[in-house]
């Protein structure tokens, strides 16, 4: 049986082939770095259109407050920060439920692409605390696909959630 002797001189030759073999698969298109394609959109989450309710208005907060929803909003490709986007806001509250009128309002982003809503506590609905957000391209003429997302909080006792959108243009 032929044994295999690992020395430093044919693990640097080895190395070196492996490496040229990477920079040549990279050339030819079959390595495909993860930048390349620059940001990725954002898929819709399962669930995330419950309780949808189609134009909420935009507010300034939803119910009482003290509870702070946050995020940003990219386009996809070169994340450029996108102002002036309205972001739907809705959840399970201490003060309503998510079909309630009254626990949905939107806001907009400003120039930085970051948005942010003061709401009542999100409490667990069906065992989960989480909120619900809308991107809906039926109310705004920017040429995005529409997006629902329904983030779940790491705890119900968190005061605050933050996600992000990255909308892919139509």
């Amino acid at each position: 049986m032929t044994q295999f002797r690992q020395t430093r001189r044919t693990l640097l030759v080895n190395s070196a082939a492996a490496a040229g073999i990477v920079l040549a698969s990279s050339a030819s298109g079959l390595l495909v770095p993860a930048q390349a394609k620059g940001l990725a959109p954002t898929p819709t989450m399962r669930g995330g259109a419950n309780n949808y309710r189609a134009g909420a208005p935009v507010v300034e907060r939803i119910g009482g407050g003290g509870f702070m929803m946050t995020g940003t909003v990219r386009r996809a490709g070169d994340g450029a920060p996108l102002a002036g986007i309205r972001i739907q806001i809705w959840a399970h509250t201490t003060e309503g439920y998510e079909r309630d009128e009254r626990s949905h309002g939107a806001t907009l982003t400003d120039a930085n692409g970051e948005f942010r809503m003061d709401m009542p506590q999100i409490v667990p609905a069906f065992g989960q605390a989480h909120g619900h957000l809308a991107y809906d391209s039926e109310y705004d003429e920017n040429g995005f696909e529409t997006v629902f997302l329904r983030p779940i909080m790491g705890s119900s006792s968190d005061t605050s959630l933050r996600t992000h959108f990255v909308l892919k243009p139509v």
